[in-house]
């Protein structure tokens, strides 16, 4: 889902295999994007045929992505039914937010005792950028620097098992969060997330473990104002397209 030149983000953390991205890789991420900003819309029924049309590539990449995902618990595949995508659920969202809080303090703790020299400067170029971008930022511009911190800080954790734990996560919330700050939130409180996010790089460069922790319990706090606001405000329907009543209506 980015909005702006790959080159722009790849000065600040190049991709892992960038020289050479695989198709399966390529797949996942184009189709992550897609269900992040709800260009599948959440309930929606899918084949494999309009995803490799959506996202541009074959069928074989397109069914490694689909894994991931299902396994991701984003999509779900139905054998002879095709794929639907996992509609929002806020309720179990609220009760994994508990979950991502302690995990989410874990790899900031991490990431401030581990993060090499390399990894800090990555993360200086990232909180300089936030900060030079901060009053002009798009939601799809905020969710690709949001998707590279949770990759910076999670890389200078070095463990792997909470890096497979929270990525789903992280997909999950940052679909919730666009959901939010595209229909009910306003331009002030995408700033608002921007403001919060800084404090934990800069806790992290300081290698304050404390600090960071504290940062980071207080965007998970965001998150959970959020889904609050969204059980009150948000049409059921663009929660799962299944509760549309429009097309009985017509």
């Amino acid at each position: 889902m980015a909005t702006r030149p790959p080159s722009e983000t790849a000065e600040i953390l190049p991709h892992p295999s960038a020289q050479r991205l695989s198709l399966a890789e390529l797949a996942y991420e184009r189709l992550e994007a897609q269900i992040v900003r709800c260009g599948l819309r959440p309930g929606a029924e899918v084949t494999l045929q309009d995803i490799q049309a959506l996202i541009g590539l074959g069928r074989t990449p397109v069914h490694e992505a689909v894994k991931r995902l299902a396994a991701d618990t984003l999509l779900s595949v139905r054998p002879r039914a095709g794929l639907r995508v996992m509609p929002i659920d806020l309720a179990r969202e609220a009760t994994l937010l508990q979950l991502r809080r302690e995990m989410e303090r874990f790899v900031v703790s991490l990431a401030a005792l581990r993060a090499s020299a390399a990894q800090r400067s990555q993360m200086m170029r990232l909180a300089r950028k936030l900060r030079e971008r901060r009053d002009v930022m798009t939601v799809d511009e905020f969710n690709v620097y949001d998707r590279l911190l949770d990759r910076i800080l999670l890389e200078a954790a070095a463990e792997p098992f909470l890096a497979h734990t929270l990525r789903p996560l992280h997909t999950m919330f940052r679909r919730t969060g666009w959901l939010y700050l595209t229909h009910v939130g306003t331009a002030d409180e995408v700033k608002a997330s921007i403001d919060g996010h800084i404090p934990i790089l800069d806790a992290v460069i300081r290698q304050n473990a404390e600090a960071a922790k504290a940062a980071s319990d207080l965007v998970i706090g965001l998150a959970g104002a959020m889904v609050d606001r969204l059980e009150q405000e948000i049409d059921p329907a663009l929660l799962d397209v299944g509760l549309d009543i429009e097309p009985a209506l017509s």
